[in-house]
């Protein structure tokens, strides 16, 4: 999987300044240059460690499942670990 082009980057670190800022302010202490840094490094991270995730898999799912639907799984697991809907 690729990293998020700059466009991408930007709309995800958008749309999270614009949820999270909404709904309980919690992020009023960052500036968005610091919640920019983080999205950029975080596509960073999954783009050097996501040959790591998938080794990890068992088969078949290692194999059967979509790049997509390993994103969609990690999405749900991240989620239902730290308690958390996007």
């Amino acid at each position: 999987m690729a990293v998020l082009t700059e466009a991408e980057r930007r709309r995800a670190w958008a749309e999270f300044m614009y949820d999270r800022l909404n709904s309980d302010g919690t992020l009023s202490t960052l500036l968005k240059t610091d919640i920019k840094a983080a999205v950029d490094a975080i596509d960073d991270f999954l783009n050097g460690n996501m040959s790591g995730l998938n080794n990890a898999l068992p088969e078949p799912a290692k194999s059967v499942l979509t790049v997509k639907q390993k994103a969609l799984l990690l999405m749900y697991v991240v989620g239902r670990r730290y308690n958390v809907e996007v």
